[in-house]
């Protein structure tokens, strides 16, 4: 095996689980869409996913560099998230796999519920 491939495998390999979770790329997808994203428009944006799993799938992103959480004094307080210099590079990814999932993916898996 190329030396140089099996260094950057543990990295891929990183890269993929932490981006792939469930609810990741629906996030991802939206805060590319937008430059700046309320808590709230993310919640209704994405259907079935609860509140505390976009709090915790939110936390990973901010926590991995990939996300900003901005909060806006008040009252009320408002939460906003958006991609930083890390996630913007992550923009060309997205989109090209949105355009994969336009082309190879069958219609009928589009409301088809993963596991």
């Amino acid at each position: 095996m190329d030396p140089e491939l099996a260094r950057l495998c543990p990295r891929y390999h990183y890269a993929i689980e932490l981006i792939g979770r469930r609810w990741t790329g629906a996030l991802l997808m939206l805060l590319v869409q937008r430059e700046s994203t309320r808590y709230a428009e993310l919640l209704a944006a994405v259907p079935g996913i609860s509140d505390r799993l976009l709090s915790e799938r939110l936390r990973e992103l901010e926590h991995e560099g990939i996300v900003d959480r901005i909060v806006e004094p008040g009252p009320p307080v408002r939460v906003s998230y958006r991609l930083t210099a890390a996630g913007r590079d992550l923009q060309p990814t997205i989109l090209a796999l949105a355009q994969w999932a336009d082309r190879w993916i069958p219609s009928e898996h589009a409301n088809a519920k993963v596991s």
